[in-house]
């Protein structure tokens, strides 16, 4: 192999593998002498891969986890299941990992080649997901081009329907992409209405970035607050709550509310082996109330009262609903 970058990167490819490589089989397989091999090794280093040597005659070269994560350099098959799995994460909004999955595959979908898009597509169509909520999952396709016209600060075109089913058309200056665990919605400067909208992003239809660039404008506030706003005419509350379970079984979003100290701001820690958590919400009664109950640890709402008879209703609506 004559051909020095594609020898590294087929040399890199190898060496992401998790296994120690002999030199005299990285020669043989890219059919090179030994002493090309450790020069290929030093320009590797050089680039930022941390490629370890080890001496004996069970020696050779792996690769170490570093200070930071240069490329990756992946095959057909591997391109492919990376790319299915980020669009089963971004599409659903499974919490925790979506708003990452999304930037990812806006990036690996930018370099794919065409027959890997076409069998990434395939895989796709050929499957489907049990989805939570009220099954308001997004096409991953919508959710690229988004993520890419916010990165590029890109105008975007879309068709959009409203809560009433009323269509039109938008020019907006995309700003955030915000999750809320059960639904995407887009934050964008609305060129025609000349103010800030939020956007349920699976009422969104065909989206297309228009190619014009735009300068940044200041959102008064950050994205998730103004999404948080919108949901409820700008009314927020103070939750309390405790959960009878120890801390660690408790999902992120949770302990992140909690704290190091076992209680949320303004939360008075632990109570009896649960734990108290404090936060302010604009969700709606009845979407929180599902929501921790899907945690799976025994909660008591103690505040305030619109909330607790929500969750008290949901609990009366499931035992209805298991039977005698």
């Amino acid at each position: 192999m004559t051909d020095t970058p594609a020898r590294l990167l087929t040399l890199l490819s190898l060496l992401q593998t998790p296994r120690e490589w002999p030199g005299s089989e990285l020669a043989e397989r890219l059919r090179v002498s030994a002493r090309t091999i450790r020069r290929d090794i030093d320009r590797l280093r050089e680039l930022g891969y941390p490629v370890e040597a080890t001496l004996g005659s069970e020696g050779g070269y792996r690769l170490v986890a570093g200070a930071a994560m240069p490329p990756l350099v992946l095959d057909d098959e591997e391109a492919v299941a990376i790319a299915v799995g980020l669009r089963a994460g971004a599409g659903h909004a499974i919490e925790g990992v979506e708003e990452a999955s999304v930037r990812a595959l806006a990036k690996l979908e930018q370099v794919l080649p065409g027959r890997l898009r076409h069998r990434v597509s395939a895989l796709q169509s050929a499957t489907v997901a049990l989805t939570r909520g009220d099954g308001a999952s997004v096409d991953p396709r919508t959710l690229t081009v988004i993520a890419s016209a916010v990165a590029g600060q890109e105008r975007l075109r879309f068709a959009y329907r409203a809560r009433d089913g009323v269509a039109s058309r938008r020019l907006v200056e995309p700003y955030r992409l915000v999750s809320t665990g059960s639904r995407w919605y887009l934050v964008a400067y609305d060129m025609e209405r000349e103010d800030w909208r939020t956007f349920r992003v699976d009422r969104v239809g065909e989206p297309c970035a228009t190619g014009a660039r735009f300068v940044g404008r200041g959102l008064p506030m950050e994205a998730v607050e103004f999404v948080r706003r919108g949901l409820r005419g700008g009314e927020t509350y103070r939750v309390e709550v405790t959960f009878a379970g120890p801390l660690g079984e408790l999902p992120g979003w949770v302990r992140e509310l909690a704290g190091p100290g076992g209680s949320g701001p303004g939360g008075s820690g632990p109570e009896g082996g649960g734990v108290r958590v404090g936060f302010d919400s604009s969700d709606s009664p009845e979407w929180l109330a599902a929501r921790l109950g899907l945690v799976g640890v025994p909660f008591t709402v103690h505040g305030p009262a619109f909330l607790a008879e929500a969750a008290g209703a949901l609990g009366a609506r499931l035992t209805g609903a298991a039977g005698p």
